[in-house]
């Protein structure tokens, strides 16, 4: 099977380096809990396809499959909030290791970096050490999201994109795009195929987090939101194509046909 290397030279997408974000429920069936091995490696199988592109793929993963903070928040006083945000950090750890198999199964090249030091299952996040991974065409997986509390996996996302110089940020969801309302609850929500970072903050569109938001909009970082879960799409949006909603400055409030 060919390496990595091999793939990634088969071709050129319009993106040169991406940040791909997963959330835990990515991980997992829909409504349930933990790791789905198969959820998993319909992900890996849809990275793969999309770095034999030509794309440097960096993944940021959540953890809410497995536990988030916040839970362990309400109405606890055992456990601390800071506490509970660690916790959720480990369990990206837990993700990227699958994850990490996942890709390998297929003949990826990995490097599982975080931003916790944990010697013993995976590489600490060094900026540059990241960006040589990624010229050397291995698909970098970075968890423990930015190592500090009280900061989202989509703020880590969006630092990343900003320090390893990504070309935009993919925002795989579980939904075909950003939507005026929530979809699974209002049959009637409508997607947008365009919109700007204040018509984000303005309509307090479900999208990111606003710290999130904020860092992409001051920088000019693209966000694209898309629906993970269609076949080829990760790849499609990689490849630059009009997929989900694309998200930046100029963009036209747009909705969907």
């Amino acid at each position: 099977m060919a390496n990595q290397e091999d793939a990634c030279s088969a071709g050129k997408g319009q993106y040169r380096r991406v940040i791909l974000k997963l959330s835990g429920e990515s991980f997992c069936e829909d409504g349930q809990r933990g790791i789905s091995m198969e959820a998993v490696t319909h992900v890996a199988q849809q990275t793969f396809k999309a770095a034999s592109q030509g794309v440097q793929i960096a993944i940021v993963i959540g953890g809410g499959n497995i536990l988030r903070g916040a839970q362990f928040t309400a109405g606890n006083t055992v456990i601390q909030e800071a506490t509970a945000h660690y916790m959720g950090m480990l369990a990206t750890v837990i993700n990227g290791l699958a994850l990490q198999d996942a890709l390998e199964s297929l003949g990826c090249e990995t490097r599982l970096l975080t931003a916790i030091k944990m010697d013993g299952v995976a590489e600490a996040y060094i900026r540059r050490r990241a960006k040589r991974h990624l010229d050397k065409g291995r698909i970098i997986i970075l968890a423990a999201g930015t190592g500090s509390p009280f900061v989202t996996t989509d703020t880590a996302a969006a630092q990343r994109a900003l320090e390893l110089e990504a070309d935009a940020l993919l925002k795989a969801t579980r939904v075909d795009g950003v939507y005026s309302d929530d979809p699974e609850k209002n049959p009637h929500a409508v997607l947008y195929r365009e919109l700007s970072y204040d018509a984000i903050r303005e309509q307090k569109l479900r999208v990111m987090d606003s710290t999130a938001i904020a860092q992409c909009m001051e920088h000019q970082m693209p966000i694209v939101v898309f629906n993970y879960k269609k076949e080829g799409y990760i790849e499609r949006a990689v490849r630059g194509e009009a997929v989900g909603t694309q998200v930046g400055s100029h963009a036209v409030v747009k909705q969907s046909s």
